[in-house]
């Protein structure tokens, strides 16, 4: 084709592309990748006219809050304001990634401001399904923050804690729960944790495994995974829950000679034996262990759990009330694992308003066993903050369980002023690990 047919061709062709453009664009059809589509007002305006409430999301305001300048999970904190005064509070802090889980709640922006906060289901499907790409855990830490302001403001508005209004409490002593007891090793110091523990009635510590796995290791190095698990196990003696978590660490073949030798201890579970991801070689480690396998904490929505548990891969699901879609996800997954007969022990490792939402869930659920929160038998510095801001010591167990506020909504009131003392000091990457060889660990 001649250079100048070829330029008469292509003006006709801008021509015509100019003037489809303008019919799709009568029509309702985007012109930029052909997908057809109605007006949004053609879809939902009005349809919800006789059974919304009086109230409305009026505004949004998005916190991202460092205790200390150099934290990898700055928490990232949610606000919803509505024409009737009441406000409600989430959470979505996503380590390693503050900054983007922040973005992405602007972002839901249009969902949110100009709603009805009643409907928490129909916007938690408007936030997942209409962003067309599928949660991964920046955009479900995003919509967990605003689901959980969103049931903080159902509940305040309905006069209720939301765990009534999810059917419970199952038990009105309050949520089991656990503390870490990583960096206690000592004769001294382990005799102390296990006299504390009888004293404030807890019953269930959580540990780590020492050091980082290759894909096959040592004979001395599975040694001393095991007897360290055996060391706990003989200080807090047999009345004490005692669960390990592997975080991954060790490959599967590594995690399959583990279970089998730790199953004399009675562990309450075994939690990411491998990468959650890696289903398969999970049920492989599964099938080899009498020990309870656990796992979930980065896994995001139900949809991210299904094949665990159509698999019946594993026996406890520890979602995370921050990643995996809020009260409403937590809420779905506990019964998606209720009706296979697995159990729950949610995971919450970041700030109080997440922490104190799952409780809420965990009280109405009838497969719970137990709590964790990131957080050690003696109260630490965020212990002391959190109860700063909101007046009371939140995720503190006494006897052994959180206690149930009695209180509307998620049960805590926060100011904006308090949160100002501890500017969001920016995003930082989570822990970088590798072997002797320089190769990347999992961790």
């Amino acid at each position: 084709m001649r250079r100048r047919n070829f330029l008469a061709f292509g003006g006709a062709g801008l021509a015509f592309a100019e003037n489809a453009a303008k019919t799709a664009a009568r029509r309702g059809v985007a012109a930029d990748c052909a997908c057809s589509f109605a007006p949004q007002a053609a879809v939902a305006g009005g349809a919800f006219d006789q059974l919304q409430s009086d109230l409305k999301v009026t505004g949004m305001k998005v916190f991202g809050v460092s205790l200390t300048p150099t934290s990898d999970r700055p928490y990232v904190f949610v606000k919803l304001e509505t024409n009737q005064g009441l406000v409600g509070w989430g959470e979505g802090t996503l380590e390693g990634k503050a900054g983007a889980a922040m973005a992405c709640i602007e972002d839901f922006r249009d969902f949110v401001v100009g709603s009805d906060p009643m409907q928490v289901e129909h916007t938690w499907q408007s936030m997942y399904v209409h962003s067309f790409y599928r949660a991964g855990p920046v955009m479900g830490s995003a919509i967990s923050a605003i689901d959980q302001a969103l049931w903080d403001i159902r509940g305040k508005a309905l006069g209720m804690p939301v765990y009534r209004l999810l059917g419970g409490p199952l038990d009105p002593r309050g949520v089991r729960g656990y503390y870490h007891a990583d960096g206690v090793r000592t004769p001294e110091g382990l005799a102390k944790l296990r006299a504390t523990a009888i004293e404030q009635g807890v019953s269930c510590f959580k540990t780590g495994l020492p050091g980082y796995y290759e894909w096959i290791e040592t004979r001395g190095k599975i040694e001393a995974a095991v007897k360290s698990m055996q060391v706990l196990r003989e200080a807090l003696g047999p009345d004490i829950d005692i669960a390990v978590d592997f975080h991954a660490k060790t490959s599967p073949s590594v995690a399959s000679i583990l279970v089998k030798e730790v199953e004399p201890l009675n562990l309450l579970f075994i939690e990411e034996p491998c990468p959650p991801e890696n289903v398969r070689a999970m049920a492989k480690i599964a099938r080899r262990s009498t020990t309870p396998v656990a796992t979930g904490e980065r896994l995001v929505a139900s949809y991210g759990c299904r094949e665990l548990i159509e698999m019946g891969v594993v026996d406890i699901l520890q979602p995370d009330i921050n990643h995996v879609g809020g009260v409403t996800g937590l809420w779905k997954v506990a019964q998606m694992a209720a009706v296979s007969g697995i159990s729950m022990a949610p995971h919450a490792c970041e700030g109080p308003i997440g922490g104190l939402a799952t409780l809420h869930v965990n009280a109405a659920m009838p497969n719970f066993v137990v709590q964790e929160i990131c957080g050690q038998i003696q109260p630490g510095a965020a212990d002391k903050v959190w109860e700063e801001w909101l007046g009371f010591p939140a995720m503190r167990m006494v006897g052994g369980r959180f206690p149930l506020s009695q209180k509307p909504g998620l049960g805590f009131e926060l100011s904006e002023s308090s949160l100002a003392r501890y500017p969001f000091g920016g995003t930082r990457p989570m822990a970088r690990v590798f072997h002797e060889d320089g190769s990347v660990a999992e961790w």
